[in-house]
């Protein structure tokens, strides 16, 4: 399994920015695909998970200005942020694992993509 990011880049305060995640190879019907943002100087810290249900979970960091969201034909996931702000600024990486159809069952995230920049500034 290949995952490929796209759309990081450098905004201001208040806007808005979309990242996308591209599975391709031995993907299977269940899943669950995560974000995780890495800043320097800091932990990792997953963001967002949405598993092949549709249920989503949020960080509280993110809570209502970020929208995990699929599109199950293509096999394409994305990360709508909205509102940024200046602590916001890390490096994105959509991560995955298969097998089953809800991210409560199974541990760890075997795939990853190879992260998108983002940076906010005030």
């Amino acid at each position: 399994v290949r995952l490929e990011e796209a759309g990081g880049g450098s905004v201001q305060a208040g806007e808005s920015l979309r990242l996308s995640c591209a599975a391709s190879g031995d993907t299977s019907p269940g899943y669950c695909m995560a974000w995780f943002r890495q800043a320097p100087g800091k932990e990792r810290e997953q963001i967002a998970t949405i598993d092949a249900g549709g249920l989503a979970t949020y960080a509280d960091s993110v809570m209502g200005r970020f929208t995990i969201s699929e599109d199950n034909k293509k096999d394409i996931f994305y990360l709508q942020m909205t509102n940024l702000k200046p602590e916001d600024t890390a490096r994105y990486s959509c991560a995955a694992r298969y097998g089953f159809y809800t991210c409560g069952r199974g541990t760890g995230f075997p795939f990853w993509g190879q992260g998108a920049q983002v940076t906010v500034s005030s």
